[in-house]
């Protein structure tokens, strides 16, 4: 199989038919002055050693040559073999709180950006695992849908924030359900939900769901950030959010809960701090759980084809080199160009 890999760069071939209509230009335009001097036939005779085919035979090889070194910087490839890539990993559903209360600063820079940070540190090491990306405040919806894809993942996992959902709260049972639905049907994988979150459910029935989900063999971790001795939530302006009562609110991370939520769901409760031993600690965890067969990913592997064009564009540049406009008289026996033009 033949392709390139910069197709783009081949549109720099419609260069070559303007060089080629400015060339007959200006021979022409050469032509017109030559006959305002005299009778052309009789010029042709006095210039002996001018040749009409030279410069055309010399103009032919260099866009030849141009055309060589355009094709070779669109990187011409062609397709050696198909091989198969057999990826052994887990399938993890991370469900991020993006409520208002984890813009509090009591974790640096605050809660959301830190466990942002976090989920793109972890996802750099789940390199042959399936990953996938849900958001819940009042309600719940998949920002990603679970992938192999580290990279789409981490471009979703930036655009993540509070704006992103109009109800507020901290649904966690809405999360825990649609990460629970949100795996794939293969058999026999290690799945696991990791839910980050300050814990502060307003909705309940999550320890419930978390104890269903470990019936069906998914494990539930949950990452409590945030402090328990409670923290202001800045808004724009400097100020701080405040209640309906004018109160400032004061928003502190629920470890009871959310270490009652991992028991059930089987797994571990972890409490992040600006240390990064939260996030050494889930990778740990995670790396315990038994990895299984997620499928295999054909590819076609190719090689380089630019230095045939390279070459040509050299031998062709040479040539042209040797090639002189005007006749050489030692070599006037040999007729390969006209000696005038006719």
């Amino acid at each position: 199989m033949f392709r390139f890999e910069n197709p783009e760069y081949l549109y720099f071939l419609l260069v070559i038919p303007i060089l080629v209509l400015l060339f007959v230009f200006l021979r022409y335009q050469r032509k017109r002055r030559l006959k305002r001097l005299g009778d052309y036939g009789l010029i042709n005779q006095l210039t002996v050693g001018v040749s009409f085919w030279r410069p055309v035979v010399k103009l032919i090889l260099c866009l030849l040559a141009l055309a060589a070194l355009i094709i070779m910087q669109a990187r011409p490839q062609m397709g050696l073999k198909i091989e198969t890539d057999q990826h052994t990993g887990i399938e993890v559903m991370v469900a991020l709180d993006v409520s208002n209360s984890m813009l509090a600063t009591d974790i640096e820079p605050n809660r959301l950006e830190r466990a942002k940070m976090m989920v793109a540190n972890i996802s750099d090491k789940l390199t042959n695992d399936k990953v996938g990306l849900v958001v819940f405040a009042g309600d719940a919806f998949i920002q990603l849908p679970i992938t192999s894809d580290i990279v789409s993942a981490k471009m979703f996992l930036d655009a993540v924030s509070p704006s992103m959902i109009a109800t507020q709260g901290t649904n966690i049972s809405d999360a825990i359900r649609l990460c629970t639905g949100s795996f794939t049907n293969q058999k026999h994988v290690e799945r696991a939900i990791v839910i980050i979150t300050d814990g502060e459910d307003h909705e309940g029935k999550a320890e419930d769901l978390a104890e269903d989900a470990a019936k069906k063999g998914i494990r539930v971790f949950v990452l409590g950030i945030g402090s328990t001795k409670g923290s202001t939530i800045p808004i724009g302006g400097g100020g701080y959010l405040r209640d309906k009562q004018g109160n400032v609110v004061i928003t502190r991370m629920n470890a009871d809960m959310c270490r009652r939520i991992a028991e059930k769901g089987k797994g571990v409760f972890i409490q992040v701090d600006n240390s990064i031993l939260a996030q050494d600690r889930l990778y740990y965890e995670l790396n315990k759980l038994q990895k299984q067969d997620l499928g295999t990913t054909s590819f076609s592997e190719y090689a380089e084809q630019f230095q045939v064009f390279a070459w040509i564009a050299l031998i062709l540049l040479l040539i042209d080199i040797v090639i002189d406009e005007r006749k050489n008289p030692r070599f006037s026996r040999f007729k390969i160009f006209r000696n005038n033009e006719k």
